[in-house]
């Protein structure tokens, strides 16, 4: 306001000069002044001129930004169900063929080399771990409210070699591709989940809880990384019994189609249900906590399994982990009526230790100890006694394993077979 009135006020006398002129003298030092208050004041608005024009710059740069954001599809990431409890997906680095959904990609690979003597020869094999196998897996969810999820899922297993199939007499079995999901879930916070479509049992998992960090290699469903192995006869010949039929843990009614509901977590437990394939059904209660020290986790199944000459399936674990020393206890049992003869049976026990030794990544270590009945064959007893030893390496995503386990079956009747031992090497990769 102060200089606008000097630049009138210059004007005014400008405009009056002739008129002095006229009537006195021109004063010559009132005259300079003027003339440095015109000449400032023109400075003054070739500046603002020069910032406007930064700014207009400033301003069309700014827009540029704005319109390529809103022209980028949004990255996405999504929680996979809790079904089978997969690692969290890593943020997606692929977007969805809709603006509604978002979608995440992750999976891993699993491979290892088993080295095995089956009492008349050693072999070495090359296997896909059927443990936990090569996965691909797509996630997306929508969010309907602040309160309903919508959720998708679509998992591959594919499979070179499969530990499941590769055996003496069919050491490279190929490649395969198993649809291991293909579910649709709807998530409230207040009223549960529910899931339709291929996926996890209510049951699925219920034996092999266990905090150890081995059970990539070492856990309830011991036979996984060599199920396809037989034993051979005391004679020489091979039986037709695999270690995956003599050591079943005996874990829920696995991945099936179902209609599945999990409800709220309550205290950290969680009650599901589901509707099976072939008229089967099961029911089952998981639970998991921290406190004075201790992270533990538990679960208990129940399932009419609908098998020839059996009736119920009970199973369950328990796994607990003491956080300063990582000295940890895993037990799992199942147990299947039969109606002809005795039940079948299993329980396993499982002592581990999880510390950090290298600053990599967490270094696992466990012993274990199983015991399996009347599975195969009536009569049939099966014991087994491993090892294993697990390094992460938490920078890359990747976890290297050791084992070795010793597999011995006692059979009333028929031929007797000799003790299965067998070495493992593998590494998981996960992305």
């Amino acid at each position: 306001m102060k200089t606008t009135l000097v630049s009138m006020v210059a004007v005014v006398t400008l405009g009056s000069v002739p008129a002095l002129a006229q009537s006195a003298a021109v004063d010559p030092q009132l005259l300079q002044q003027l003339q440095e208050t015109i000449r400032h004041q023109q400075q003054q608005l070739e500046q603002q001129a020069a910032q406007i024009k930064a700014q207009a710059a400033v301003l069309q740069q700014l827009q540029q930004q704005v319109g390529a954001l809103q022209a980028k599809p949004p990255a996405v990431t999504a929680t996979a169900g809790p079904a089978e409890q997969p690692a969290k997906p890593s943020p997606a680095l692929v977007t969805s063929g809709n603006d509604k959904i978002r979608l995440s990609l992750s999976g891993h690979i699993n491979r290892a080399v088993n080295v095995v003597n089956d009492g008349g020869r050693t072999n070495l094999y090359h296997v896909d771990s059927n443990a936990d196998n090569t996965r691909i897996r797509l996630v997306g969810t929508a969010r309907v409210s602040d309160d309903l999820t919508l959720g998708s899922r679509l998992e591959f297993a594919v499979s070179a070699d499969d530990s499941s199939i590769v055996s003496q007499d069919n050491q490279a079995p190929g490649s395969f591709i198993n649809t291991k999901f293909a579910e649709i879930s709807l998530r409230s916070k207040s009223f549960g989940t529910l899931y339709l479509g291929k996926g996890s049992s209510a049951s699925d998992n219920t034996s092999a809880v266990d905090l150890s960090g081995t059970d990539i290699v070492l856990y309830s469903s011991i036979a996984d990384i060599a199920g396809g192995i037989r034993f051979r006869q005391k004679n020489g010949l091979l039986s037709n019994t695999s270690l995956a039929a003599a050591f079943d843990p005996l874990d829920g009614l696995g991945v099936v189609s179902r209609l599945r509901y999990d409800s709220p977590e309550f205290y950290g437990f969680m009650l599901s249900g589901s509707l099976v394939t072939n008229q089967r059904s099961d029911l089952a209660l998981t639970w998991g906590g921290e406190g004075y020290g201790f992270q533990a986790a538990a679960a208990f199944a129940l399932a009419n399994p609908k098998l020839p000459g059996a009736g119920l399936q009970y199973d369950g674990s328990y796994s607990l982990l003491h956080l300063a020393s990582g000295l940890n206890l895993t037990l799992a049992g199942g147990l299947l009526e039969q109606k002809q003869r005795n039940d079948s049976s299993n329980l396993y026990i499982k002592l581990g230790w999880l510390a950090n030794l290298t600053g990599l990544g967490n270094t696992a270590f466990g012993v274990d100890y199983t015991d399996s009945r009347e599975m195969a064959t009536a009569g049939d007893k099966g014991y087994s006694v491993g090892g294993a030893v697990v390094q992460a390496f938490e920078k890359y995503a990747t976890e290297l394993y050791l084992q070795y386990r010793v597999f011995s079956l006692d059979r009333t009747a028929g031929v007797p077979v000799s003790g299965i031992s067998v070495g493992t090497f593998g590494a998981r990769v996960k992305f």
